[in-house]
């Protein structure tokens, strides 16, 4: 194999080491700051690139865990003072098989983004 080859070997990722980070919370709304609150939570996971998968469930797919770090302090850092935050990571494998069903009908599973992988 040539030196060129395997430089795009490695740059290609394995879809088993590719991962999306899936962001799942509870906020409360019961008040006009809570409300002020929770949509400032979601347009940020929107302006960082992630797509909504359901009510209060974000997904963004990510190269590496590694390259999901810095997005993982800025969410940590933005949780409102009230409600619960998770995050989950999952393999783009794993997020391939996931099945999604709205009114009896099969919908398609979400592609990644295209993004330029800079090194």
């Amino acid at each position: 194999m040539s030196k060129k080859q395997k430089e795009k070997q490695e740059v290609q990722t394995s879809g088993y080491k590719s991962m999306w980070m899936i962001v799942m919370f509870d906020l409360p709304v019961g008040t006009a700051e809570e409300r002020r609150s929770a949509s400032q939570f979601r347009n940020l996971l929107l302006k960082q690139g992630f797509s909504m998968l359901q009510f209060s469930v974000y997904g963004r797919y990510f190269p590496t865990e590694e390259s999901s770090e810095v997005y993982k302090k800025r969410i940590h850092q933005s949780v409102p003072p009230h409600g619960e935050v998770r995050i989950l990571y999952i393999t783009d494998k794993q997020f391939e098989k996931m099945e999604i069903f709205l009114s009896k009908k099969r919908k398609k599973v979400e592609e990644p983004l295209s993004q330029l992988l800079l090194f």
